[in-house]
């Protein structure tokens, strides 16, 4: 029994942040869907409507996530000339973040 216990506990701790993964990851998914998808690709083999939009799954070529985190979390202002200006609160950057890096080779 005592060496069930701490089995039991790392299993009751690791499901519930697995849970909270996947729904950061759909969440993340859904705010670009809602504020990116008009110009960038935001799936594995989407194009992009706007010719200087890079598509989500390739901006970790151009970028480190690090650096994306920065953006997000300051306003992205710049990218392609008439990209709107988009803010994030640190929790939804998290989960953009997550979604991007499901979508890196």
């Amino acid at each position: 029994m005592k060496r069930i216990v701490p089995v039991l506990t790392a299993f009751c701790i690791a499901v519930p942040a697995a849970a909270q993964d996947r729904d950061g990851v759909a969440h993340g998914r859904a705010l670009v869907e809602a504020n990116c998808a008009r110009c960038h690709a935001v799936g594995r083999d989407d194009a992009s409507n706007h010719p200087d939009a890079p598509p989500f799954r390739t901006l970790s070529e151009r970028y480190p996530l690090d650096a994306l985190e920065e953006a997000f979390v300051e306003g992205i202002t710049t990218g392609h000339p008439d990209m709107p200006e988009f803010i994030a609160t640190p929790e939804q950057v998290a989960d953009i973040l997550a979604y991007i890096e499901t979508l890196q080779p």
